[in-house]
């Protein structure tokens, strides 16, 4: 009897070890998590943005890769009662006079950001993101020029040069693709398409293009770790 008392003490001290020494294995695993730089080229600003995707929750922790929380959000009355699943947001974009690259990337150190989450029935859930610093230079728009006037019953086609450099101040990296987004200011409609590395242009759709109208446009250049630098630009119809 005492053997098998011994044995079962030996048993339960090995589980309450592993539970404190591996908690991650009994947690649930985030669906999704990014943290990324976003620079704009032509305002002279950057900041970072964050995504985080999971089952209900309503504590999180974001750590950044020294250890330091930079992140703690705790959510309370009805909504930390039903929970949040997907959460994104952009921080503020002082201009490079305020604040230098270099004092961005001091602020969040590239490497591993753990997250530790409590879901609303208690249940712990984990995940990391990585971020780097490898930053994208910002694309040369070769056409249409800054403000042009274009003809709105001929093709209106954005043209850019490929991005093989890195932004002054950042690391080099590789293209993933591009994304160019056309605003029509009179109503604010968009159209917006993604693009692979290799493409240098795109032909914006006949039927978003209307006489007399002004247009905004951004070309991103997006590097395979997520972070990406835009170039805005605008034109207007005849």
């Amino acid at each position: 009897m005492k053997k098998h008392t011994h044995m079962l003490s030996v048993f339960l001290l090995a589980v309450v070890t592993l539970l404190v020494t591996a908690p991650k294995l009994w947690a649930i695993a985030l669906a999704d998590a990014r943290i990324i730089i976003e620079i704009n080229a032509t305002d002279g600003d950057a900041g970072i943005q964050i995504f985080l995707d999971g089952e209900g929750w309503n504590v999180c922790q974001v750590s950044d890769p020294n250890g330091i929380t930079v992140l703690d959000i705790q959510a309370s009355g009805s909504v930390g009662r039903q929970g949040i699943t997907e959460l994104f947001f952009e921080s503020a974009e002082p201009s490079f006079d305020e604040q230098t690259l270099a004092q961005l990337l001091a602020l969040f150190p590239k490497g591993k950001y753990n997250i530790d989450c409590m879901t609303t029935e208690g249940q712990t859930l984990n995940g990391s993101a990585t971020l780097t610093h490898k930053l994208p230079a910002a694309p040369v728009v070769i056409s249409p020029e800054e403000g042009a006037a274009v003809d709105p019953n001929m093709p209106v086609v954005i043209q850019w040069q490929s991005v093989t450099t890195a932004f002054p101040g950042g690391e080099l990296g590789v293209i993933a693709g591009y994304e160019i987004i056309v605003e029509r200011l009179r109503d604010g409609l968009k159209f917006s398409i993604r693009l692979p590395a290799t493409a240098t242009f795109v032909t914006v759709p006949p039927e978003f293009i209307q006489p007399k109208t002004e247009y905004k446009f951004e070309v991103l250049a997006i590097e395979k770790s997520g972070n990406q630098t835009i170039t805005e630009s605008s034109f207007k119809t005849q």
